[in-house]
């Protein structure tokens, strides 16, 4: 078996395209929405909570992060060179979407001036009404940047404590979340009356989606060999999620779409999430290597997949017009239509992203952290790391 050191310093094809997977599965979720796909029957139920594709994004780049991160979190060493790398892999592409948007998306162009400046500050969390059309799911990016600056701090805590007092502190942070959906304030937000934001989708409720990933890199390279044969029964932990997505739509559940759950519901929903990131990416993270996921086409989608998870709303709200549908139609072939037409679209456009404004922006900001903190980070074990360097090694989890 190798060691857990081994393990941390590559990069894990699988995961690449395991991003892809999850963009598309966002994509379907918005689209099975918006063209009436009934939750309370089979196939819009499933889709319908195609939604945890977001916390297998939180997982994976918890994932990432603290495999490459924590013992140079814990020493302090490197975090402004992270928070630049975090910064100039979100930011630039976000902000040519959001821009593009405001300006040109008919639904959007009406917002307040103080809407336009969340978006774009990326704090629309925070503010009441403050998610744009167009831009509604960018909530998760929100969550997922409190993430990243607060990483370095886990890592400076429990970075270099024993692996016991590490896997603990992730499991109660992970059970802490829980309880924020009960407080006073946060029941009583994100009414008219409140006059409040609605607290219940801060960071801190999702804190049990990133411990997937945190405890996943916590066990990398520890796996035994009859554990991993079991892991690599991927139609097993695929049947196991796709099950959890289905029994979380049920209504007697937890509602679907729009209705505000109470905190009974709204954490059982988390817990559904959770489990679906858990089966999703425990077994790539632990027991890597797919045939299908390892592909050329699933490693470009891979890359491209954040632009894919950035475009796609924009492109689904031009894309009715387009088409001649009509918003919530119930019709199965307008989903199918639908699907085809956005996720071609959304992958040109993403592919476009990716080359005019994600990669000349990462060597920007390499060339930046070069002239600001030198021309090369320690490593894992200490050798020399090249500041392009990401998420891993080889900076090609760049998530």
């Amino acid at each position: 078996m190798h060691s857990a050191q081994s393990y941390a310093t590559g990069f894990i094809p699988s995961l690449e395209g395991l991003r892809a997977v999850a963009a598309l599965g966002v994509l379907l979720t918005h689209v099975a929405f918006q063209t009436g796909m009934d939750p309370a029957t089979f196939p819009g139920d499933i889709l319908a909570r195609f939604d945890f594709f977001v916390p297998v994004f939180f997982a994976l780049s918890a994932f990432l992060l603290w495999r490459r991160h924590r013992r140079d979190f814990a020493e302090g060493y490197g975090v402004g060179r992270y928070y630049l790398n975090r910064l100039g892999r979100i930011f630039p592409a976000y902000l040519v979407l959001v821009v593009g948007v405001l300006l040109l998306l008919p639904e959007a162009s009406g917002v307040s001036w103080q809407v336009a400046l969340a978006n774009l500050l990326m704090v629309q969390l925070y503010v009441p009404d403050a998610l744009a059309p167009g831009l509604t799911h960018l909530w998760s990016l929100v969550v997922e940047l409190a993430f990243y600056l607060a990483l370095p701090l886990l890592g400076l805590g429990i970075g270099t404590r024993s692996r016991r007092v590490r896997l603990s502190t992730i499991v109660a942070l992970g059970l802490v979340g829980f309880g924020w959906p009960w407080l006073g304030f946060v029941v009583s937000s994100g009414t008219a009356e409140s006059g409040m934001p609605n607290m219940q989708i801060f960071p801190f409720s999702y804190l049990a989606w990133f411990a997937v990933g945190l405890l996943a890199a916590e066990y990398e390279g520890r796996v035994p060999a009859g554990v991993q044969r079991i892991l690599r029964w991927r139609w097993l932990w695929w049947a196991l999620a796709l099950l959890t997505a289905w029994v979380a739509a049920q209504k007697w559940y937890g509602p679907l779409g729009l209705e505000h759950p109470t905190p009974w519901e709204f954490n059982l929903r988390v817990i559904a999430g959770t489990l679906f990131a858990a089966f999703v990416v425990v077994p790539y993270a632990l027991a890597p290597g797919s045939r299908w996921l390892e592909t050329w086409w699933m490693q470009a989608l891979g890359r491209w997949s954040y632009s894919i998870f950035l475009w796609h709303l924009a492109v689904l709200t031009v894309a009715f017009p387009i088409l001649g549908m009509s918003l919530f139609s119930g019709s199965l072939i307008d989903f199918l239509l639908m699907s085809a037409f956005v996720t071609v679209a959304s992958v040109v456009v993403s592919a476009a992203s990716y080359v005019l404004v994600e990669e000349p922006a990462r060597r920007w900001v390499r060339d930046l952290g070069k002239g600001i903190f030198g021309d090369s980070v320690r490593g894992r074990a200490g050798a020399q790391v090249s500041v392009g360097d990401d998420a891993v090694l080889g900076g090609k989890h760049r998530k």
